[in-house]
């Protein structure tokens, strides 16, 4: 029985992030942290004859956050744009996953049509060293241009 090696393990520091926003693409190498998923819409529905209650996949929902240090005015200008004018700025990520030291590969995940839900649009703090914000979002589609390979198990 073969088992997962260590240095198959993806560091999360080997990553990278790219947003597209009205066809510039902008490298996130301010993001300390960033998840997209999908959550299922599901359905319940009862039958003659069979006690549970059954499930039915309806749909889906996809949404995400990111913690980036506070060195960007961009999502700032965004949602200030929002607020002045009323246009809304919808921009894909790209986020890639590439471990040298891991013989599985590289795994590329675009996250599309991403929509911010809020902003910290001013901050200080005398407590931290440096200074983040979280930023929390939708999407609306989902494409992954590359997939990481099985693992050489040891």
């Amino acid at each position: 029985m073969g088992f997962f090696k260590a240095n198959d393990a993806v560091s999360g520091q080997e990553g990278r992030a790219y947003a597209t926003i009205n066809g510039n693409v902008e490298e996130m190498f301010y993001v300390k942290t960033l998840e997209g998923k999908v959550e299922k819409q599901k359905s319940e529905m009862r039958a003659l004859g069979r006690r549970g209650t059954q499930h039915k996949a309806t749909g889906w929902s996809g949404s995400g956050s990111m913690t980036i240090y506070y060195a960007t005015t961009l999502f700032r200008q965004m949602m200030l744009d929002y607020i002045k004018t009323g246009k809304d700025t919808y921009f894909d990520i790209q986020i890639v996953n590439e471990d040298p030291g891991s013989s599985i590969g590289r795994q590329t995940v675009v996250l599309k049509n991403v929509n911010l839900n809020s902003v910290i649009l001013a901050k200080v703090d005398t407590e931290n060293e440096f200074l983040d914000e979280e930023i929390d979002f939708t999407f609306e589609d989902i494409d992954i241009l590359d997939s990481f390979s099985a693992p050489v198990l040891g």
